[in-house]
């Protein structure tokens, strides 16, 4: 589990089965998308059979059976799955989309942002994997649903709610937040909300979050001696492995090294050419 909310929870999936395990009947306990990321696998469902490669998306809808069969792939498959709640489902439009139940061959509107949400799994984007899933979710209900989102006029209040909830992000930059926690604080779902307040602030709600964390971080590395790993916990990150890989992306240099620049150990710039 990657991710886990009452709105949005959110899996990497891996299958070791093979062309000799047998296939047995399964059930949808709600709804998901799975986006598959490596490998491929068959499905049958309603009498039909389809084949999922890599792009492909598995639709689940609560109580729907299916089987899944691996007759052309040694080694199984892996899925990025984003599992839904009713409310949210509701939110972008309904479950029209997902009572289809049909899966999806890779189409480019989903695949860009499967690789966006592969990227922030694997830790090279600063979305959130929620934020991630919200929006291959919303393109999937858009795409299969056949209405485009429409286009939210931000008033006044709007503005407000943004802003306050980054103050309110900012204060508690330090805790463990997610978007749904966000969001309730702000009064709204969790996907007006994410569209709110990246409409009105031109970030997420985790980007904005993020950098928070690493602009506390760097004011901590530089003006005080407190062990990187104790820096790293005190502004909101989980472990130190995913701080220093998130500093390096951002400072372009470790915390360590920012340390040291900071207290003038070595230039901060190299000198211009002839100084």
């Amino acid at each position: 589990m990657l991710h886990s909310g009452g709105s949005l929870r959110v899996f990497e999936h891996r299958c070791t089965f093979g062309p000799h395990d047998r296939p047995f009947t399964e059930q949808h306990e709600g709804f998901s998308l799975a986006y598959v990321r490596r490998g491929s696998f068959g499905y049958r469902f309603r009498g039909e059979h389809f084949e999922l490669v890599t792009g492909g998306v598995l639709v689940g809808c609560p109580g729907y059976e299916y089987v899944c069969t691996h007759d052309h792939h040694l080694y199984g498959d892996e899925c990025l799955s984003f599992h839904l709640s009713a409310e949210m489902v509701e939110g972008l439009g309904g479950p029209g989309p997902w009572r289809e139940g049909l899966p999806l061959p890779p189409i480019p509107e989903l695949v860009v942002l499967g690789e966006l949400a592969q990227a922030v799994a694997a830790g090279t984007s600063d979305l959130g994997i929620d934020e991630a899933g919200l929006f291959f979710a919303a393109r999937f209900a858009e795409l299969i649903g056949g209405r485009a989102a429409r286009p939210q006029r931000l008033l006044a209040r709007d503005r407000r709610r943004a802003v306050e909830a980054a103050l309110w992000l900012e204060e508690r930059s330090g805790e463990e937040i997610d978007l749904d926690g966000t969001a309730a604080a702000a009064g709204l779902s969790s996907f007006h909300f994410l569209r709110l307040f990246r409409r009105a602030l031109g970030v997420t709600p985790h980007q904005y979050l993020l950098r928070a964390r690493l602009r506390r971080a760097a004011r901590l590395l530089a003006d005080r001696d407190l062990p990187i790993t104790e820096i790293a916990f005190e502004v909101g990150f989980g472990d130190l492995s995913n701080f220093v890989r998130t500093f390096h992306r951002a400072a372009g240099l470790s915390p360590r090294r920012f340390r040291e620049l900071a207290r003038g150990r070595r230039p901060l710039l190299p000198a211009a050419h002839g100084s």
